[in-house]
């Protein structure tokens, strides 16, 4: 197993390809860990070589913020973990300006987060969701001012449109504001709606996508069959029957992936889980994948996506019964309308190997 780091996105910061999720550390949402099997989780992460750490405000009423902070201080590692949350959601709040993205609601959660860490700054803060009232000028300026105060290293947005990420990068480009390094979004063998616009997005503007949800809420764990026979207590299980967009998995076309990737893990000897995230992990434009559990054993089969590789014509057999059916506009930018714009000769945007991959590798040679 090898834990290696990238930079994500276009900043200097180091992080591990599987990130570690803390939704499910604390009960009060109904499922979730308890406080001694987190800590284990945790302390598995980190023994595996993990540094990167998902959380956020909202999550289970503070708890999973509090207990991460409360674990990273046990072990003295707050200089080598990168902390993320977010800020947008206040599920108690009384009042419209103790929620949303406005500069009032941004500079009340950050001040909340630092002290549930337990530390003096975020690594990575995130909007995280678009509220469909602020302004990208004045979320880019608020973080912009986080940022040169100290209180946070690097910023983000989770789940926008991505005309909005777009207009947020312009506005700190051209302001000279701190840029988006980050991208939370969904993003699975059920989920591919992030390729149309996000990924092209990310690669092009410096902005690295942290996959949430890449087992699909445990849909492509393998505990979940089309005909019901197999019982579980898992997590969609428990939210049968929810209004929320997030967890409404159990569809036609999600039985055809489980299905295949049922046979194709088989054929690999891995489990359903290990070669969902392994898929997910090697999909352009990912920059880190976010893991959760809510049992040590979870975990540790998670961290088994980093062992092996998805051979080409099993990954293929995984795209095509995944495949997202071309919408417009997209349906114009295929072959069978660019075509009449390249004169009939094969273009691309540069030769492979144009942008060589970057790997440093090796132990210091010391100088005695």
């Amino acid at each position: 197993m090898s834990m290696e780091f990238y930079t994500l996105g276009n900043s200097g910061l180091k992080v591990t390809r599987l990130a570690l999720g803390t939704m499910t550390f604390g009960t009060e949402w109904g499922w979730g860990a308890d406080k001694e099997a987190a800590r284990a989780i945790f302390n598995a992460y980190v023994d595996a070589g993990g540094n990167f750490f998902d959380t956020a405000d909202a999550y289970t009423g503070g708890t999973s913020e509090s207990w991460l902070g409360e674990f990273i201080a046990e072990r003295g590692l707050r200089d080598d973990a990168v902390i993320a949350t977010k800020f947008t959601m206040n599920l108690t709040a009384q009042s419209p300006n103790a929620a949303g993205n406005g500069r009032k609601n941004i500079l009340r959660a950050v001040e909340g987060s630092l002290k549930r860490l337990n530390t003096d700054h975020i690594d990575l803060y995130l909007m995280h969701c678009w509220d469909r009232l602020t302004p990208p000028e004045e979320v880019m300026r608020t973080l912009d001012d986080l940022v040169r105060s100290g209180k946070v290293l690097h910023v983000g947005l989770s789940n926008v449109p991505a005309w909005y990420a777009s207009r947020a990068q312009a506005v700190a480009d051209y302001r000279g504001y701190e840029p988006i390094s980050a991208l939370q979004l969904e993003y699975s063998l059920a989920e591919r709606n992030i390729e149309n616009e996000f990924v092209p997005f990310g690669t092009r503007y410096g902005a690295g996508i942290m996959a949430w949800s890449p087992l699909a809420s445990g849909l492509l764990s393998g505990k979940y069959r089309a005909s019901g026979s197999q019982q579980t207590e898992g997590r969609l299980e428990t939210v049968r029957g929810t209004a929320n967009p997030g967890f409404q998995k159990f569809t036609e076309r999600n039985w055809a992936i489980v299905a295949e990737l049922e046979k194709v893990s088989a054929e690999l000897g891995r489990s359903m889980a290990q070669v969902a995230v392994n898929w997910a992990m090697t999909q352009p434009g990912i920059a880190s994948i976010i893991i959760g559990a809510t049992m040590l054993s979870q975990l540790k089969d998670n961290l088994g996506a980093l062992d092996f590789e998805i051979p080409p014509q099993l990954r293929q057999r995984l795209n095509d019964v995944s495949a997202l059916q071309p919408t417009f506009p997209y349906s114009f930018f295929g072959s069978e309308i660019q075509g009449s714009m390249t004169g009939g000769q094969t273009v691309g945007g540069k030769p492979a190997g144009y942008y060589p991959d970057l790997n440093i590798s090796g132990k210091f040679a010391g100088v005695s």
